[in-house]
């Protein structure tokens, strides 16, 4: 092979690869909220992500500076008492949906920096996808917009 053959592979190599890295996710998010209290109380992060890809997609984390800590999180009722417990990962299906919703699976969000009216960047945290920054609107005790 010639000089010039082995640079045009090399480049139609990279080329590709680059094009293969800018691939769009699959994963969209709608409905994306915070259900904020006071500095000193958690606040509660609910989002629907949609998978439009033909195979799971599995959430392993989220950060976000409006947070001191963020992590996932779910309620489960035992004895008919809700408690807290630490999830260490989601998974979207594929060609579906899944729901953070109060009550069930959220993004816990420790000693919030963020006012309702406001919106706070979330960073979605995926195995083998880009991360997803996704704008939470911030909502007051009742879960609803503010008034204008």
């Amino acid at each position: 092979m010639t000089r010039w053959q082995l640079a045009v592979i090399a480049m139609l190599a990279i080329g590709t690869r680059g094009a293969m890295a800018a691939a769009p996710s699959p994963i969209t998010a709608r409905d994306a909220w915070f259900r904020y209290l006071l500095p000193e109380i958690p606040a509660g992060g609910f989002v629907t992500l949609h998978n439009a890809g033909a195979s799971p997609a599995v959430l392993t984390g989220v950060r976000s500076a409006a947070c001191g800590m963020a992590m996932l999180h779910r309620t489960v009722n035992r004895s008919g008492v809700d408690r807290m417990k630490m999830a260490p990962s989601v998974t979207v299906p594929a060609h579906g949906d899944f729901r953070f919703a109060p009550g069930g699976y959220h993004i816990m969000c420790m000693q919030p920096h963020m006012k309702p009216g406001e919106a706070a960047a979330v960073t979605l945290l995926f195995a083998g996808l880009p991360p997803m920054v996704v704008k939470f609107a911030v909502y007051g005790a009742d879960g609803r917009p503010a008034a204008p």
